[in-house]
């Protein structure tokens, strides 16, 4: 993704992006991350503290069944700049990086896995792009050697399908890790469907983008929570939340049928009347007859997708419900009511 001439940052904008005074939120969902917790902080809070001294870290729990929670806990009284958004239950990845979306105040915001795969160490690069006037700095893998063949094919072909039928440009081998400046978090905030895409989402609302290159690192602790059934769901969303095309090209498929099926019976006809003879074909009939109702049935399975999805948004459930905030204020929690209709139980 090539970046557009800067438009040059002005005033107060300019001004909270200046080192030491801007306000830097990282954004980690965690499921069932005990094991890489302290892992984790003691390589990104050193960073942070290099290059701002106002940095928050929210940790969005998202049900974790392990002692995830207990263990952020034990580090939110040792630094209160570790802050806690615990879900009531596992909502998804995409559910869980938009409660701490919803909930980060910085003027900057970085969302990071807690596998450490995306490296930390790279915040500084992004910042200072963010500081040159950018206001999307995204990381973009130039290396996935330590993803499995599986992974590394499975996800070439997505970008590449995703990036022919999408309506909106979505950059390829580009995850969550990238920088949001206040003015991109507030317009992505805007955006109300329940069925969450972020990748797509990131690129949907636009404004000026950069890029930055790195190699994508192995898993220092723990377990992927990603399986192959997972992986498979999470490209059909995407497909399906950010273009049309697959309708209409079944709308295509549909009239090239019926075209051909015409052809082929002024063809039967003509052979009739010319040879006067009838033609056999009970096993042609069969064929085509499972043929053509396998073909409905994949059509009414990609309308369904559709349909599944409108079913969704119409009946406006929350993303998320969160159980129990750990250091965060109530206006933040009123901003995340006001985004998706977040809820804060007990």
């Amino acid at each position: 993704m090539s970046a557009r001439p800067l438009t040059p940052v002005t005033g107060k904008a300019a001004a909270r992006r200046e080192k030491p005074g801007f306000a830097l939120s990282l954004v980690v969902p965690m499921h069932n991350e005990s094991e890489m917790c302290g892992i984790f902080f003691g390589r990104v809070v050193p960073i942070l503290k290099d290059l701002t001294e106002n940095y928050e870290i929210i940790c969005v729990n998202d049900g974790s069944r392990d002692d995830t929670l207990e263990i952020l806990s034990s580090f939110h009284l040792r630094d209160p700049r570790i802050k806690i958004v615990n879900l009531s239950r596992n909502f998804g990845k995409e559910a869980a990086l938009t409660a701490g979306l919803d909930y980060a105040s910085g003027d900057a915001v970085i969302p990071i896995d807690a596998d450490l795969q995306d490296p930390p160490e790279l915040i500084p690069q992004l910042v200072e792009r963010w500081q040159e006037g950018f206001d999307t700095v995204i990381a973009v893998r130039s290396d996935r050697q330590t993803d499995g063949y599986l992974k590394r094919t499975t996800a070439n072909w997505f970008y590449r399908v995703i990036g022919k039928l999408s309506d909106v440009p979505i950059p390829a081998n580009a995850g969550d890790f990238r920088l949001l400046d206040r003015t991109v978090l507030d317009a992505l905030k805007r955006l109300p469907e329940r069925r969450r895409f972020m990748k797509g989402l990131y690129a949907w609302v636009g404004f000026n983008p950069s890029t930055v290159e790195y190699s994508r690192l192995a898993r220092v602790a723990g377990n992927t929570k990603w399986k192959f059934w997972g992986l498979w769901n999470f490209a059909l969303e995407g497909i399906f939340s950010f273009t049309t095309l697959p309708l209409r090209i079944w709308t295509y498929v549909g009239l090239g049928t019926a075209i051909f099926s015409a052809g082929y019976g002024f063809y039967i006809v003509l052979r009739i009347l010319i040879y006067g003879i009838d033609v056999p074909g009970y096993a042609s009939l069969i064929v085509l007859l499972l043929f053509f109702s396998g073909m409905n049935m994949i059509g009414l399975g990609i309308l369904g997708e559709y349909v599944g999805r409108i079913f969704s948004e119409v009946k406006q459930r929350p993303v998320y419900l969160v159980e129990s905030v750990t250091g965060i204020d109530g206006s933040s929690n009123a901003r995340s009511q006001d985004s998706h209709g977040a809820t804060t139980c007990g």
